[in-house]
């Protein structure tokens, strides 16, 4: 069973600082095999973005080696400051040596005809670049419990066939998205989450105790577990997504006050 974990940190910076501390040591430092990671958005993310951007000249990392991608996006035009991708670059890999093609943006509203055809034209990249694995993924967590893109009641929660979904209904604007689907983000080595504010913490203490279930439903019999297992469709999206060597919360004081 893989590892889950829990940091506290006590203020918002400090939380982007031991984050981007971890992701700088979690990078490879030697030439060899790929490394994939996917990238999220948001406020706390951005924080972690510009403390990575200060420090990685300190750092050995073989930046060659890393493909970066995301695990969801909003379809708005490619200039739209609301895309993750483009706050990463203008806070992060603008100023990386990260090889352009290794950078797998997905689709924006203003280079595809729909949102269902960048959904496509996403799968497509990962069918060709990715390895079927990703060593580490980073979401954040949204106040009603949605990871990525996967909003709680909504289509994208189920897809089970698909590595990528369009969103079309997205109750937080806009209402047009592009996500991974739960089948590629439990296809991580690592998933880390970051919440932060006092917003995220019903979610987050509902999210870690749906996940500490399953866990504890894993190791019953069969009898057992049918006793206790609630309808999946009843969980959190973000309870539903875990690492297969380690899944670990990094949270503030504020976004961990529900913790039990």
């Amino acid at each position: 069973m893989s590892e889950l974990g829990v940091d506290v940190f006590a203020t918002p910076e400090a939380l982007a600082a031991g984050v981007a501390e971890r992701l700088l040591d979690a990078l490879p430092i030697l030439p060899g095999e790929a490394v994939h990671l996917a990238l999220t958005g948001g406020t706390i993310a951005d924080a972690v973005h510009r403390e990575v951007a200060r420090r990685w000249a300190e750092r050995a990392v073989a930046w060659d080696r890393v493909h970066v991608w995301w695990g969801d996006e909003r379809f708005v035009a490619s200039d739209d400051p609301d895309r993750n991708a483009l706050q990463a670059r203008r806070a992060l890999l603008d100023r990386l040596p990260v090889p352009a093609a290794r950078i797998h943006e997905m689709p924006a509203a203003d280079r595809s005809v729909s949102v269902t055809d960048a959904a496509a034209a996403h799968a497509a990249e990962l069918e060709r670049y990715w390895p079927g694995r990703f060593d580490l993924v980073m979401l954040g967590i949204g106040p009603d419990g949605h990871v990525a893109s996967l909003f709680p009641g909504l289509p994208g929660v189920g897809e089970r066939s698909s590595l990528v979904c369009a969103v079309t209904d997205s109750p937080k604007p806009p209402p047009q998205r592009i996500s991974l689907t739960l089948p590629a983000l439990n296809r991580a080595d690592s998933v880390w989450f970051l919440a932060s504010g006092s917003a995220k913490a019903h979610a987050v203490a509902t999210a870690l105790a749906e996940a500490s279930q399953t866990r504890a439903e894993a190791s019953q019999t069969p009898v057992e577990a049918s006793q206790t297992r609630g309808e999946a469709s009843e969980m959190l999206p973000a309870a539903r997504v875990s690492g297969l060597s380690s899944t670990m919360w990094f949270v503030d004081q504020d976004a961990a006050a529900l913790i039990g």
